[in-house]
């Protein structure tokens, strides 16, 4: 009986000794990864809502009044500068032609006879210099009707690209009605607005006679092949939004870009001394970003953050953390506030290197 007892007894010491060591090993500390914020100067790309204009874009107009004869384009076809595109009816003009045609013959003859008569001493020299005034007169009434006839074809004035016709054959048109449009967009003009702040950080960093290089992002999401260039930066500032409107040049070798699109240009701007946090270590609350910061005992305190920036995998902070903070970069999901861990820490140049961030 004795021998069953001490038995028993060493049976639940050793259990009771199992649990406590279960038990400490459960509350044993989780290792995760830990780094801090890395303060250094770095590029920022910002993008700018843009619009796209055609190096030249204009509206073709009747310089004539008259009834539309002929279109010898369509809308969306390409031009050559000099290609017919309009023929008003010039029936009115080729008879004032004529009628002036016919006025300048008749005052040649007379200027003929007063030099003859005037050459004998028949006619004063005051005739002779009023026959030479009617012929001059003649001959600008045939050169404004000449004009006038000319008038009637209207002919493309560059290269480029029919807009839409805004009147068909047979229209009765007056002066100055539209007939159509014509883009030239061999080259695109994108503007695009810069605030005062990024305005001057760029002029300091590439100075004021660079042409800093920049890209296009179409409505689409896709990065616009060919790169371009700031090549104008508008001489005002607007008082309402604090911003300047800036123009880059883009070429369009394959006519992709149309006038009157839109898209996003891309800039790159330097940031000095900028705050960097991985994205990874941040999360979400309704619409505010957190990050768990540890303190010296270990423990995890949830921490918000303001971001004022971002890249590929960074976020830039503008407030809420300091580059002496250290914070978890994984696991973030596996932890709450009050959590005790085991932190690893690793340099945050090493954590960067690791996000394919490109280095400065």
């Amino acid at each position: 009986m004795i021998r069953s007892a001490l038995m028993g007894c060493l049976v639940a010491t050793l259990a009771l000794g199992g649990c406590h060591r279960e038990e400490q090993h459960a509350e044993e500390p989780v290792s995760f990864p830990v780094t801090s914020p890395l303060r250094r100067s770095t590029d920022l790309t910002q993008a700018y809502v843009a619009r796209i204009r055609a190096i030249q874009h204009v509206d073709l107009r009747a310089l004539e009044r008259g009834y539309l004869q002929d279109t010898f384009v369509d809308e969306g076809q390409r031009v050559k500068r000099g290609d017919k595109m309009f023929q008003i009816q010039q029936s009115v003009y080729q008879a004032e032609w004529h009628k002036a045609k016919a006025e300048l013959d008749r005052t040649k003859v007379e200027l003929g006879n007063a030099k003859m008569l005037a050459d004998k001493n028949i006619v004063s020299p005051n005739e002779l210099a009023l026959a030479r005034a009617n012929n001059d007169r003649a001959k600008a009434e045939l050169e404004l009707a000449a004009t006038h006839r000319g008038l009637t074809l209207i002919r493309a004035p560059f290269d480029g690209i029919m807009g839409t016709l805004q009147a068909r054959r047979g229209s009765l048109l007056s002066e100055g009605d539209t007939l159509t449009t014509l883009a030239d967009n061999s080259k695109v003009w994108v503007y695009f607005n810069v605030s005062e702040t990024e305005y001057l950080d760029l002029q300091a960093h590439h100075g004021t006679n660079t042409k800093p290089a920049v890209k296009l992002m179409l409505a689409n999401g896709q990065v616009y092949k060919h790169p371009g260039h700031v090549e104008t930066i508008i001489a005002d500032f607007n008082p309402e939004n604090g911003t300047v409107p800036f123009r880059a040049t883009f070429p369009n070798p394959e006519g992709l870009l149309r006038h009157g699109e839109t898209g996003k240009v891309l800039m790159t701007l330097p940031v000095k001394d900028a705050l960097l946090v991985p994205k990874k270590a941040t999360f979400d609350v309704l619409d505010k970003k957190y990050v768990y910061v540890v303190d010296d005992q270990h423990v995890v305190k949830s921490r918000r953050i303001t971001v004022s920036a971002e890249q590929t995998q960074l976020f830039l902070v503008a407030s809420g953390l300091t580059e002496k903070d250290r914070i978890v970069v994984e696991g973030i999901r596996k932890i709450h506030d009050g959590s005790v861990i085991a932190p690893a820490f690793e340099k945050p140049l090493d954590v960067i290197s690791h996000l394919n961030v490109p280095a400065e």
